[in-house]
C-alpha cells in the first residue's frame, strides 16, 4: 500500500473516534505537532489514543472530507474538513474544523504529523 493510500484509508475510517482503529494506523513512535487555537500541542502515541477516546464520548459519527491530497515518496499533505454528529443530536452533521496536515509514513504507519486547524 502506498503512503497516500495509507493516509486516505486512515481518514476514511472511524480512527479519529475509535481508539482501537487508530492503533492500526499509528507508528509506536508517532509524534504530531498541532498548531491549534490553543497554541502548539505535541501529541504522542498515548495522547493520540486518549484524544480518540475523548472524541468518542462526544461524537457518534465522524466524517472527513478531503479537498486536497498531494504525495511525494513517504510524505503526504492533506487538506480536509472534519464533520461530526454529536450524541445529543445524531441526525445533524456539523462542521468541527478545517485542517491542513503533512504526514510522514514510516513502516506503513503514521510517523510524523505537522497539523494546523481552524475552527469553523
Amino acid at each position: 500500500m502506498s503512503a497516500k493510500e495509507i493516509v486516505q484509508k486512515f481518514y476514511k475510517s472511524d480512527a479519529l473516534i475509535d481508539s482501537e482503529i487508530i492503533k492500526d494506523f499509528l507508528h509506536p513512535e508517532v509524534i504530531v505537532e498541532w498548531k491549534s487555537s490553543k497554541g502548539l500541542i505535541q501529541l504522542n502515541y498515548d495522547s493520540l489514543l486518549n484524544l480518540s477516546n475523548d472524541l468518542s464520548k462526544a461524537y457518534v459519527r465522524s466524517k472527513v472530507r478531503i479537498s486536497h491530497i498531494v504525495s511525494e515518496n513517504d510524505t503526504i499533505s492533506v487538506r480536509y474538513s472534519h464533520f461530526v454528529k454529536t450524541i445529543e443530536n445524531p441526525r445533524e452533521e456539523m462542521l468541527l474544523a478545517h485542517f491542513m496536515v503533512i504526514w510522514q509514513i514510516k513502516d506503513n504507519k503514521l510517523f510524523r504529523g505537522y497539523q494546523m486547524s481552524q475552527l469553523s
